[in-house]
Parts: C-alpha cells; sequence; structure tokens
C-alpha cells in the first residue's frame, strides 16, 4: 500500500519532494503549494504520515493524531511504538513530528487499512478552497495571498467497528477561532459504510499570517487551484 510515495532505507523511510507532491495531488486532491517540490518552506503532507502509520500498525478503533512538526524532504524517518502502545514518528536526532494515541480493537487487515486511508485522505485534500473558504469569508479574514500557510495541528476519530467496512466521511460541522494573526478550524465529520453511521471524528488545522478578507484576491487563489488541478489531471 502507498509504497510508491516512500522509501525504506533501514529502520528509517525517507519521502522525497516529488513523492510527496506526487501524493498531495494524485492521492489526496490537495494543491497547496508547500507541498510542491520547489516550495520554499517544502514540507510532506500530514495525511502523508497518517497512511503510513495505518500501513505499518494497522487501524484501531480510536486513534488520536497530533502533529508536531513539519516534515522536510528526505528527513530519515522512525515509525516506532512505546511500551503503551503509543506511536512516533521522530528523525535520527530524536526530533518528532507525529505523536499517535490508539486503544481499542485494531485491524491489518490492508484492505480494510486502505479503503479507511483512502476516504480519509480524501475528505483531508478538501480543506481548501471547500471548508477553508467559507469560514474564512465567514469571519472576514484569510491567509496572506503570498506567503499562504495552513498547517495540520491534530485529528482523531472512533469507530464502532471494523469488519464489513466500506467507509465515507461527510462533514457534520465546522468552526474558526481566530486569535490576532492566526486562527484554529475544526471540521467535525461522520463516517459511515454502507449508509449507516459508524464513527464521528475531527480534525484541526492552524490558519496562519491572516489578514483583512479579499474576495478578489480570494478569487485569484481559488482560480489558480483548480487552473492547477486541471493541469495536473489532464498531464
Amino acid at each position: 500500500m502507498f509504497k510508491d510515495y516512500y522509501a525504506q532505507r533501514g529502520e528509517y523511510v525517507v519521502i522525497s519532494a516529488e513523492q510527496a507532491s506526487r501524493f498531495a495531488k494524485g492521492v489526496a486532491g490537495d494543491y497547496n503549494p508547500i507541498h510542491n517540490p520547489d516550495a520554499r518552506r517544502f514540507c510532506v503532507p500530514g495525511d502523508l504520515l497518517f497512511v503510513l502509520i495505518l500501513t505499518k500498525f494497522g487501524l484501531s478503533r480510536q486513534m488520536e493524531f497530533r502533529f508536531t512538526n513539519m516534515v522536510g524532504a528526505d528527513t530519515p524517518l522512525k515509525f516506532s511504538e512505546a511500551d503503551d502502545g503509543a506511536l512516533h514518528v521522530c528523525d535520527e536526532s530524536g526530533k518528532c513530528y507525529l505523536q499517535v494515541v490508539r486503544s481499542d480493537d485494531i485491524t491489518h487487515d490492508p484492505s480494510v487499512v486502505e479503503a479507511f486511508a483512502r476516504c480519509y485522505v480524501a475528505f483531508s485534500g478538501k480543506n481548501f478552497p471547500h471548508y477553508l473558504k467559507p469560514l474564512m469569508e465567514q469571519h472576514g479574514v484569510m491567509f496572506n495571498p503570498k506567503r499562504p500557510l495552513v498547517i495540520y495541528d491534530s485529528m482523531g476519530f472512533t469507530l464502532e467497528r471494523l469488519d464489513s467496512f466500506s467507509p465515507g466521511l461527510t462533514l457534520n460541522h465546522s468552526s474558526l477561532e481566530v486569535h490576532g494573526k492566526r486562527a484554529d478550524a475544526l471540521l467535525e465529520f461522520s463516517i459511515e459504510s454502507a449508509g449507516e453511521a459508524v464513527g464521528v471524528g475531527s480534525k484541526k488545522l492552524v490558519v496562519s499570517g491572516l489578514c483583512d478578507y479579499d474576495a478578489d484576491e480570494m478569487a485569484a487563489i481559488v482560480e489558480e487551484f483548480y487552473r492547477l488541478k486541471a493541469a495536473y489531471e489532464s498531464a
């Protein structure tokens, strides 16, 4: 699963800028410029780390992910499990990028793990413009159009079961809390399988470098998003 988006080098995982960018666009539908290989502040998508955690350790009924640092290209990452079952993604110096707390039943069934990973990533990739633009417009703020920065803070979910699973995610509620030049966006979602509710979850994003909302600037950013999407899909 997802083996085209990383390289295993001994006990470390290494993700190139090209692999990360291809995952962002091709799997998540995420055209955030911070994932472009030539971006000055390039970072590996948090959703790729999420996918690799599920691939390596399985899917638990309850999981909480906290993203603590941004991962640069070609950073050797060690995915490890502590005695208490907590998971960590750290580099060679011990700097931690992702912490995961999990509980309850676990499945390693590849079809179940991949189905959940793909449906969550597809949902998560719609952060902008689908979810964030209406929130920013409502609150009269937006990110700096010259340096848009939206950072993954955390996410978690609870599942009622792991068997007979063909999941889909739906946004239930979204909110934005503005704190000066930054804002916290909370996206709450439901998880369904074959029309039946099987779980709930939420994710938190941090929007930095806030300025007053400018409809023309935002329209240009959204237009560029769809231009990049069309160019990628036609390539």
